[in-house]
C-alpha cells in the first residue's frame, strides 16, 4: 500500500510544491536583480552556461533533498545535514546557518535601504535603519501572525519579477547582439574568476541556506512522486525564470550593470506605477524574508530566559544593521560567493549520498559517511 502511496501524485499538491520550491530562492534578494547579475549576467554570454549547469545542478540536488525530506518523515529529530555529511560535519554545519542567516539578514536589510534610495530618494542609512528597527519590533511583540500574512507576498514577486523580465526580453530583444561592448563593465562585478565556479558557488549558496527547507518540504509532501515532480518542475520553472532575467539585465547591461537594484531600474521603465507598486513589493518581501530569519535565529538562543532573548535579539539587530551600512550590491558580492564556498562541502556530500544510495532500500551510510561520522 505505501509504495502505492509513493508512486502516486496529485497534480494541485504538485503545483504547490512547484511554487514552495521556486518561493526559496526568488525571494526578496532574488527579485533585485543584484544576485543575477553578478552569479550570471557578469559574465556576458558565458552566463547562459550557467544557467546550463544550475539546471542540472536544481534537477538534482533539488530531487536529493526532498525526496530524502520524505523517505524520513517519520524519523524523531532528523537532521539532513547529520545524513548526508556525517555527525561532526553536519554539527558544524547546523551551527554554521545562524551565523549565515544574520549575514543573509545584513544584506537584505542593505538591499532595502538601497531599493528606497533609488526610487525615493531616502537616505540609504534611513531605509536600513527602518526596516531593522521594524524586524526587532515585530519579534520583540511576538507578532507572528503579521510576519505570516506578508509571507504571502512570495509568490506575487514571483509574477512581477517575471513580468518585468519578460516585458523587457520582448521590448528590447534586438541588444542582443550588443552584450559584449559591456565586458569592460561587467567584469568588476563578477561573482568568481570564472563562470563555471561561479555556477558551483550559485548553487551552494541556495541548497546549504535552504537545506532546512527543502527537507521540510519533502517531509510534507503527500507522496514521494509527489515531491519529485514538484522539485522537477519547480527546478525548470526557477531555471527559466533565471535565464529570462539574466536576459533582461544583460539587455540594458550599460545601466543595469551600475545599479544597485537593476530589476527596479527595468520595472520603472515599463512605467513608473509599475515600478513603484515593484518597489513596495521589494520592500515587504525583504521583511518578510528577514522576520523569519530573525525568528529562526533568536529562537535558538536563550528560549527560556525571556529578557536574555530580547537583549540577543537587540544585539542581532543591532549587528545586521552595521554591516547593512555597506552598499548592498558589495554586500552580494562578498558574503554571497563567501556563503558558496562554505557550503561547497556539503554540495559534494549531498551528491556522493544521493548517487551512492539510489536504489538502496538499506538505508546504510555509505563508506565515507561512516567514517565522517565516526
Amino acid at each position: 500500500m505505501s509504495s502505492r502511496k509513493n508512486q502516486e501524485y496529485n497534480l494541485p499538491a504538485v503545483l504547490r510544491y512547484t511554487g514552495a520550491f521556486m518561493a526559496w530562492v526568488i525571494g526578496a534578494g532574488f527579485a533585485t536583480g543584484q544576485e543575477i547579475l553578478q552569479f550570471f549576467s557578469s559574465y556576458g554570454y558565458a552566463g547562459y552556461g550557467v544557467v546550463a549547469l544550475n539546471l542540472a545542478g536544481f534537477l538534482i540536488l533539488g530531487r536529493i533533498i526532498i525526496t530524502t525530506g520524505y523517505d524520513h518523515q517519520g524519523t524523531e529529530k532528523f537532521s539532513h545535514f547529520a545524513y548526508f555529511c556525517g555527525n561532526k560535519l553536519g554539527t558544524l554545519y547546523t551551527w554554521l546557518i545562524p551565523v549565515t542567516l544574520v549575514l543573509l539578514m545584513s544584506v537584505l536589510t542593505s538591499g532595502a535601504g538601497a531599493t528606497l534610495f533609488e526610487y525615493y530618494g531616502i537616505n540609504h542609512y534611513i531605509g536600513s535603519a527602518l526596516l531593522a528597527t521594524l524586524v526587532l519590533s515585530v519579534y520583540l511583540i511576538g507578532f507572528e501572525k503579521m510576519v505570516k500574512i506578508v509571507a504571502v507576498i512570495s509568490p506575487v514577486i514571483i509574477i512581477f519579477t517575471l513580468l518585468v523580465g519578460t516585458i523587457t526580453v520582448v521590448r528590447d530583444l534586438g541588444n542582443i547582439t550588443t552584450v559584449t561592448q559591456y565586458t569592460p563593465v561587467l567584469q568588476p562585478i563578477q561573482a568568481s574568476p570564472h563562470w563555471l565556479l561561479s555556477a558551483a558557488l550559485y548553487l551552494s549558496l541556495n541548497f546549504f541556506c535552504g537545506s532546512t527547507y527543502y527537507t521540510a518540504l519533502g517531509a510534507g509532501a503527500a507522496s514521494r512522486q509527489s515531491a519529485r515532480l514538484g522539485a522537477l518542475c519547480g527546478a525548470l520553472a526557477l531555471v527559466a525564470t533565471i535565464a529570462i532575467i539574466n536576459t533582461a539585465i544583460l539587455l540594458d547591461a550599460g545601466n543595469t550593470s551600475a545599479l544597485a537594484i537593476p530589476t527596479l531600474y527595468l520595472a520603472k521603465k515599463i512605467s513608473y506605477i509599475f515600478g513603484a507598486a515593484f518597489s513596495l513589493i521589494l520592500i515587504l518581501g525583504i521583511f518578510s524574508s528577514c522576520a523569519t530569519m530573525m525568528w529562526t535565529v533568536c529562537s535558538r538562543f536563550f528560549a527560556t530566559d525571556i529578557r536574555k532573548n530580547r537583549i540577543f535579539a537587540v544585539t542581532v539587530a543591532g549587528g545586521t544593521f552595521v554591516i547593512s551600512l555597506f552598499p548592498f550590491s558589495k554586500l552580494v558580492g562578498v558574503f554571497y560567493p563567501l556563503v558558496g564556498y562554505v557550503g561547497l562541502i556539503f554540495i559534494y556530500c549531498v551528491l556522493y549520498k544521493g548517487f551512492k544510495t539510489r536504489g538502496s532500500q538499506s538505508g546504510r551510510l555509505p563508506p565515507l559517511e561512516e567514517d565522517i561520522a565516526n
